[in-house]
């Protein structure tokens, strides 16, 4: 007994001393690093997110003529690398997925991913440089890869890479924001010019968020995530019907939703008395989880039940995309003079964008919400304008990081090669109260406590938070 209480005091003591740490940590946290909580993820109310570059730091591809970027994505899970043309032609790309790696794990491993982006991103992208007819990078006249927000590891493979051959080749760089690459991509798909503003809707399964984007560069965030994202609520829910989730639960659990009855299990739409335009998923996945633990084990026998639970599941999830998307519909008609523009047209993009049932809803939705008087490519008079790329182009891939690149590139924006780095966590833009100069007042519908935090976030010296336009620290 004396000796099991001594080879345990170690521990204990780690323990303890572990206790105090999180303890210390927590009390040296000022306001401002508080003051996240229960806001909305993805929005900095300081100063740390995303600014296109301030010039040409590694030089511009020639402009009298259509010129190709070599774009390396390797973010989470899948290696991308593809060649695209200034004028949108999609010369070459190839992927490396890793679905197969992760499938016993239940989800993505970062160290299984880094070393799979490593083994691969070589063979990769010589076999995107064959199909776009070019022997090398030498080839190509211009180098880009994504270098945030994502898994720190898998993001150094790539561009530690690209920036080897940036320098090895002279080429112009350009480091990709991941988030926005997903947003550029509508530019590059769409059958028609999809010209700035627009509202974008982001989904995919690290992000849920609503954008007011009006120009290569400058995203305002309109509503994110509290919780969860979707494509997260997506895999969670998956895991709890036993489906594959290797690649990401979304598709398994689509599938299957096309055998069940939406409505067949009992779901309550998330925050549906919050008039905002802010996303919630967590409580929805809860409530599925206890939705399967009081049905009798007779019913979950059933081949249809899980189908059930499925189609219940993403028919709620939609619904509160839908309803936050009437919400911004609204805002952008009434907010529009005081934001300088009234956009009409909404781009979905991300993984989940991929979902089919998902963008027929939306398409529905846009259909039948008129647009009013606008600016970015809807009639006057017209109803909104959904725009969506393919499904194989809202899955991470090397094209978008090319078109980002691209539209980059275009603007006379370039970024050193040489000490860039990767960024973890970057978000995309600020809050929209920041388009007006309101950025000590939340977005209506927060409450006192909210309103009080911002403040102090507003009120913080920038600090480390001031980030030079050319690297994302």
């Amino acid at each position: 007994m004396a000796l099991a209480a001594l080879l345990l005091l170690p521990l204990a003591v780690s323990m303890r001393a572990g206790v105090r740490l999180l303890r210390c940590s927590a009390s040296s946290r000022g306001p401002a690093s508080r003051a996240h909580v229960g806001l909305p993820k993805g929005v900095e109310w300081g100063r740390q997110y995303h600014r296109p570059a301030s010039g040409a730091a590694s030089g511009l591809p020639p402009q009298d003529k259509p010129f190709t970027v070599l774009g390396i994505e390797t973010s989470c899970d899948d290696t991308g690398v593809a060649v695209v043309r200034s004028d949108g032609t999609i010369l070459g790309e190839a992927l490396a997925s890793q679905a197969a790696l992760h499938e016993e794990f239940g989800g993505v491993m970062p160290g299984v991913a880094r070393d799979a982006h490593a083994e691969a991103l070589d063979r990769v992208t010589a076999e995107a440089l064959k199909r776009a007819g070019l022997a090398s990078v030498a080839d190509v006249d211009a180098v880009a890869v994504t270098v945030g927000p994502g898994l720190e590891i898998c993001l150094r493979v790539g561009c530690e890479s690209a920036k080897a051959l940036a320098l090895e080749h002279a080429k112009p760089f350009v480091a990709v924001h991941h988030l926005e690459a997903h947003v550029l991509m509508a530019r590059l798909a769409a059958a028609e010019p999809v010209d700035f503003p627009f509202l974008t809707l982001l989904v995919s399964g690290g992000h849920c968020m609503l954008l007011l984007s009006r120009a290569v560069g400058e995203h305002y965030v309109i509503g994110s995530t509290l919780d969860d994202a979707l494509g997260e609520a997506y895999d969670k829910v998956a895991r709890l019907l036993d489906l594959p989730v290797g690649g990401g639960g979304g598709p398994a659990l689509e599938a299957l939703a096309r055998d069940g009855s939406a409505g067949a299990v009992a779901l309550p739409v998330p925050m549906s008395r919050k008039k905002n335009c802010d996303f919630s998923f967590a409580g929805l996945k809860t409530a599925v989880r206890r939705a399967i633990e009081k049905t009798d084990d007779a019913r979950r026998a059933e081949p249809s039940f899980n189908a059930d639970v499925a189609a219940s599941f993403q028919d709620v999830a939609i619904s509160h995309l839908e309803q936050r998307l009437r919400y911004a519909f609204e805002l952008c008609e009434k907010a529009g003079d005081e934001w300088g523009c009234r956009p009409s047209t909404l781009v979905v993009s991300g993984g989940v964008a991929a979902n089919a049932e998902l963008r027929r809803r939306l398409q529905a939705l846009c259909d039948a919400t008129p647009a009013g008087a606008a600016d970015g490519g809807g009639d006057d008079g017209g109803s909104w304008r959904l725009v969506v790329p393919p499904p194989r182009l809202c899955t991470d891939n090397g094209v978008m990081v090319a078109w980002a690149a691209v539209e980059s590139l275009r603007l006379g924006r370039s970024h050193a090669a040489e000490g860039r780095d990767v960024r973890a966590r970057w978000p995309l833009g600020p809050s929209i109260a920041q388009l007006t100069g309101e950025v000590e007042v939340p977005p209506k519908g927060y409450h006192a406590r909210t309103a009080k935090v911002m403040r102090a976030i507003a009120n913080t010296k920038p600090g480390k938070a001031e980030v030079d336009a050319d690297q994302p620290a």
